[in-house]
């Protein structure tokens, strides 16, 4: 395995009668996994100007290990099954 740090992009659009609540559980769970996850060594959520229901995400792991163990935490989990309903598409 190598010792580089894994980088994952991602693409989310959300539905637009959601989007307080999204970003609450998205900054809930950005905290939370920098908090207790010493191997998340950065996630960072980002608007996209002009278009308000878009947001882009990049998350650092120290590496491929990390960002398995990162799936698999209570905080994750209850983000991924929280905003699921409000993901229009996610890439």
């Amino acid at each position: 395995m190598s010792d580089d740090p894994l980088v994952r992009p991602a693409e989310i659009e959300i539905d637009p009668d959601c989007l307080d609540e999204y970003d609450a559980l998205l900054k809930e769970e950005i905290e939370a996994s920098i908090s207790k996850e010493p191997d998340v060594l950065m996630l960072y959520a980002m608007r996209v100007r002009g278009e308000p229901t878009q947001r882009r995400l990049v998350e650092i792991y120290a590496d491929e290990d990390a960002y398995r163990a990162h799936l698999q935490s209570e905080h994750f989990l209850k983000y991924k099954t929280g905003t699921e309903k409000w993901s229009v598409r996610s890439g």
